[in-house]
């Protein structure tokens, strides 16, 4: 039935059941816009620090720590790392699927995923930092957890981003209200980084250069063994830590936020899972941008992943490791403003050309000087940088494709959450590829566990992971961006047919009041 002809039954039912003389009461007006004071807002921002928390600790220490804590097999370790990467990937858009179709409770529809999920979140998320005191079971074990945790951080990282667009109706409240959680987003990958790196980098394994000179075999095994349970028990505070912050700021998130109800909009039939997968898969755009960021995104998870054994092996700075890595987020934290402004006033692609081969030279530079401690820090300074625009564009870039898409299928609504579920799935399931294999490569170079001095093989492996692999992955991935149709006079033109469609959404929808009166 055509939107005008249901307004006029509706109209024509009003007049049979009331007398002829009744007076008709005039419309209501609109319902004012939403206004978020600065207090909801900081609410809703920490809301998005445990992701990024958890997510830093994880995806720096977790291969280090199946290695050389838990004692794991490389084999086994790249597995693990494949299997909960993979899994984490393809929970993404299942629980998007599932949360959007929801029903609405007394606390709306989006918290109850988010408070169900917390519990479960943290208790996973501690038994992945536990060594069990058994030894057949204990890959079963992490793979169990890690993948456990992916889906209970899914169940409540998938709510919490569609929150956004149930905290107000009005855009550029919700606007604010994204760039206060993109603020404490980014203080959380350096807490992340902060905690888990300067808890467990204050007990190690193995010991200093001087004493492996000095110290007997006997007196070697003692002292190993020993500092391993430290360095367990280490992992094992920072987990708590991390813990006592996710708990808390989801009830921060619950206590502060507010959700509202969705807006009486028209929305289209939801589609299945497979046809909303073709509809996504068959906008030119989208995919561009989606293949070009995940080479670019491999490059840098490579890095992520393997940056702290490269520095304890192949650098040979062991008790700076975590003081490094804490200096690349630092620095990608502080140049994110920096970044945002030149996207202003340059252009997003000319952004990710020179923002993400930033880092390619400094790639090179640290794996062609012999190990300096200081031109390592500085090296992570640089790069840092880079980092920082490698994980800012894409999700700049998204709601371009997402109006682009709009503009050319107007007929199709409220799919938006797609996209976002769609392309987290493939850059997490290409991670797992490329981090599965990155260990198992470790595995033929002759990787030891356990042992504080690993073959040079291992060494030259490290290197390759952190510079030539990233490095070629940079280039194709910006080769596949210079396709990339969406420029900046493209993106103006759509922003200004996307008003005009709003615009003319609002009006038919007057027009539709008045004559249901």
């Amino acid at each position: 039935m055509a939107r005008g002809e249901g307004a006029e039954q509706f109209s024509a039912t009003l007049l049979t059941v009331k007398p002829l003389n009744t007076e008709i009461k005039p419309a209501k007006p609109k319902k004012g816009k939403t206004r978020l004071s600065v207090c909801s807002k900081l609410c809703y921002a920490f809301g998005g620090a445990p992701y990024q928390i958890t997510g830093s600790a994880l995806g720096f220490f977790l291969q280090i720590y199946l290695l050389d804590v838990a004692q794991l097999d490389p084999f086994y370790a790249s597995i693990i790392l494949f299997v909960g990467r993979a899994w984490d990937g393809i929970t993404d858009p299942t629980v998007g699927f599932l949360v959007s179709r929801s029903r609405w409770t007394s606390i709306g529809r989006m918290m109850p995923w988010i408070l169900l999920s917390t519990p479960f979140a943290v208790l996973t998320y501690f038994l992945i930092w536990y060594v069990p005191p058994f030894e057949e079971g204990k890959v079963v074990w992490y793979l169990i957890f890690y993948c456990l945790f992916q889906s209970m951080q899914t169940c409540f990282h998938v709510p919490y981003s569609a929150l956004t667009m149930f905290i107000s109706n009005d855009q550029k409240e919700r606007d604010s209200a994204t760039a206060y959680r993109m603020m404490v987003e980014v203080l959380g990958t350096v807490l992340g980084t902060a905690i888990q790196g300067q808890i467990v980098g204050g007990a190690s394994n193995c010991p200093d250069e001087t004493e492996h000179e000095n110290i007997t075999n006997s007196s070697r095994v003692n002292i190993t063994r020993a500092s391993l349970d430290e360095t367990k028990n280490a992992y094992l505070m920072a987990s708590g830590v991390i813990c006592v912050i996710y708990v808390a700021c989801a009830v921060i998130l619950f206590l502060g936020v507010k959700e509202q109800k969705e807006s009486g909009r028209k929305k289209s039939e939801p589609l299945t899972f497979r046809k909303s997968l073709w509809v996504i898969m068959t906008h030119g755009p989208y995919v561009k941008l989606v293949i070009g960021f995940l080479f670019t995104s491999l490059a840098f998870m490579l890095l992520e992943g393997n940056f702290a054994l490269f520095i304890t092996y192949a650098l040979g700075h062991r008790k700076h490791f975590q003081n490094i890595l804490l200096v690349i987020m630092l620095s990608g934290s502080l140049t994110i403003p920096w970044w945002h402004w030149f996207l202003t006033r340059f252009g997003k692609k000319k952004a990710v050309y020179f923002g993400i081969s930033w880092a390619v030279p400094f790639m090179i530079l640290i794996v062609s000087i012999k190990s300096n401690l200081v031109v390592s820090y500085l090296v992570s300074v640089a790069a840092g940088a880079s980092v920082a625009a490698a994980f800012l564009l894409p999700w700049s870039m998204l709601p371009d494709v997402v109006d682009d898409f709009k503009i050319n299928n107007p007929d199709i609504h409220g799919h938006e959450a797609l996209f976002y579920s769609f392309y987290v799935f493939f850059i997490k399931f290409a991670s797992g590829v490329s981090l599965g294999i990155s260990t198992l490569s470790l595995k033929f170079a002759g990787y030891v566990t356990g042992d504080c001095v690993q073959p040079e093989a291992v060494s030259l492996t490290l290197k390759v992971l952190v510079s030539p692999v990233p490095v070629f992955l940079i280039a194709v991935g910006l080769l596949i961006l210079k396709t990339y149709p969406i420029d900046e006079e493209r993106r103006q033109g759509n922003r200004k047919l996307m008003q005009q469609m709003l615009d003319s959404e609002a009006d038919s929808e007057s027009s539709e009041l008045g004559s249901c009166v």
